[in-house]
């Protein structure tokens, strides 16, 4: 759908031209996959073309150091030793190396909230069927008016059968950020560990895996930290190295080489794959700093108070309030369809914005009142004019006959 077809006089952002991004649609949805700037795509191609050029010379004197050199930049940026750091393609495939690392038995709980990850609250089923272990769920409210909401909420569920619990550190479906420093802190003095899925918090929010606290904790590099897909990490408590396993076993399993721990060998070389995307985290990492003066500090400032503009906008438009306070939003922000666009599900709202309007933005279903959600999300390329286009058109829908 082309903008001049729509009547449209949106002015893109100077820096849209630093992203690949298809220029006739409105993006509003970088939360879901990211979008990585053609810099740092222009890095893994060349990486890649080293690759194909001599795969063997690549894997064999250039794989590992360019990895050492990605997991040192990325611990630094999240505030942690080397030692602690393995890459992953993706967060879903580090909250399930976990799980299937511990050995769970009947007696156990594993505590998760109802905002949990649908992917993940999976991975929970799927031990739990196999292990007897009892998934307990913590029922966080949405609309929610203070961070000691979700304290209370999983504290309220702990027992004396707790072993471990999976925590959200962004919320997917409500884009709410949860208490984490203070909620592994409560955990742990009660004897519980903490997986922490921050598939969305690098780059969105500043992380300190030494002030977290957390046992387990992954992120996405592709999301916030806009590096290429496929780029995600998974940090483990030094005490914990040993317990925890990729989910493919190859041949670090018995690596002779004492250079490195055995948690490391075993996650960094699970067999031939392509390893550009952590290569490239640096490169986006420096990118991302380098776009204004306050480098990271600012970028997340600024994403952050154009997205509360851009709730602000819709809430305004379609008549609704603000379904949480400013402190619990990152660079997503949530607003709660009016009853006026219950005639739509999820994926048929979702669709016409899509193909009609040209507005690629995430429409999230919710189990309980409001039942239809817009999930919006900024990043430096976006404009808050495109958030009064897309306020402008639910509204007119809101208003429109459904026949």
């Amino acid at each position: 759908m082309k903008y001049e077809e729509l009547n449209l006089n949106l002015h893109p952002s100077s820096y849209q031209e630093l992203w690949s991004l298809d220029t006739n649609v409105v993006f509003l949805n970088h939360g879901s996959y990211g979008a990585c700037p053609k810099a740092v795509l222009a890095m893994q191609q060349n990486l890649r073309s080293q690759l194909e050029q001599d795969p063997v010379n690549f894997f064999g004197r250039k794989w590992e150091p360019l990895i050492d050199n990605a997991r040192s930049k990325l611990a630094a940026f999240i505030h942690t030793d080397v030692q602690n750091l393995v890459f992953v393609p993706n967060a879903t495939t580090a909250v399930n190396s976990v799980l299937r690392s511990l050995n769970f038995s009947p007696d156990d709980e594993i505590l998760t909230t109802n905002h949990e990850y649908n992917a993940c609250r999976n991975a929970l089923d799927f031990i739990a069927n196999r292990t007897g272990a009892r998934v307990v769920v913590a029922k966080v409210p949405f609309p929610i008016e203070s961070p000691q909401q979700v304290i209370a909420a999983v504290i309220g569920k702990i027992s004396s059968k707790t072993r471990l619990a999976l925590l959200d550190h962004v919320t997917s479906q409500t884009g709410l950020i949860f208490p984490i420093q203070q909620l592994a802190q409560e955990l742990q003095v009660r004897g519980v560990e903490t997986l922490v899925d921050g598939a969305h918090a690098p780059g969105m929010v500043h992380l300190n895996m030494q002030e977290i606290g957390a046992t387990y904790y992954t992120g996405n590099c592709h999301k916030w930290l806009s590096a290429p897909k496929g780029a995600a990490f998974l940090y483990v408590r030094r005490d914990k190295h040993s317990q925890i396993h990729p989910l493919t076993i190859s041949h670090g399993a018995n690596s002779p080489r004492t250079d490195k721990s055995r948690f490391q060998l075993e996650f960094d070389w699970t067999g031939t794959d392509d390893p550009t995307a952590y290569m490239c985290i640096p490169e986006a990492i420096a990118f991302m700093d380098s776009l204004l003066s306050g480098g990271w500090t600012e970028l997340m400032q600024r994403n952050h108070q154009l997205v509360l503009e851009g709730r602000q906008t819709l809430c305004d438009a379609l008549e609704v309030q603000p379904p949480c306070p400013e402190e619990m939003i990152g660079s997503m922000a949530v607003i709660p369809m009016p009853a006026s666009l219950e005639r739509y599900n999820y994926m048929s709202l979702h669709d016409e914005l899509f193909d009609k309007f040209g507005i690629q933005v995430q429409v999230v279903p919710w189990q309980e009142s409001p039942r239809l959600l817009v999930r919006i999300s900024a990043q430096i390329y976006n404009t808050l004019e495109e958030y009064q286009y897309l306020a402008k058109i639910l509204k007119d829908l809101s208003y429109r006959n459904p026949g």
